[in-house]
């Protein structure tokens, strides 16, 4: 029986002001309009809830969320193009819902692209539902594409 390389089993942790670099790269590689660095940093100083995953020395997946209310917003969470359709997504998504439980919200919210499939079947394979739409929510190569407001009850 052989021992698996420690980098395929990765670490989930608090982000830091250390991981901008890798996390703006994953963000700049999986959206053709990303985030900026600066609202990153920001999320990191009013103390948003940022996680990463790393694998090895590499940060493969990230999750940004922050609450209020009872409620959750999962503002952000992205798996590196090259670490797609490996579960990570699934195990951020889990992560993101239990850190919601362990502030007391009763609720999480989340905003998806309607072009995003893979992103809406995954949030309703866990519970998500469709709440409502926010039109011209995001930057589109043709203008301006609405939001699908998805909610998991908790």
């Amino acid at each position: 029986m052989s021992i698996e390389p420690a980098a395929l089993y990765p670490l989930m942790r608090q982000m830091n002001a250390d991981d901008l670099d890798c996390v703006v790269e994953i963000e700049q590689s999986a959206y053709p309009f990303p985030w900026t660095r600066g609202i990153f940093a920001d999320c990191l100083r009013v103390g948003y809830d940022c996680t990463v995953l790393q694998a090895g020395p590499r940060v493969i997946a990230y999750t940004i969320q922050s609450h209020g209310a009872g409620e959750n917003h999962l503002l952000n969470l992205c798996v590196a193009p090259d670490c797609q359709k490996k579960g990570y997504g699934n195990l951020m998504l889990n992560h993101a819902i239990r850190q919601a439980r362990l502030q007391r919200c009763f609720s999480v919210f989340l905003e998806v692209r309607p072009s995003n499939s893979s992103g809406i079947r995954l949030y309703k394979q866990k519970g998500f539902f469709i709440v409502g739409r926010r039109p011209d929510y995001y930057r589109a190569a043709g203008g301006r594409e609405d939001a699908i407001v998805m909610r998991l009850d908790i």
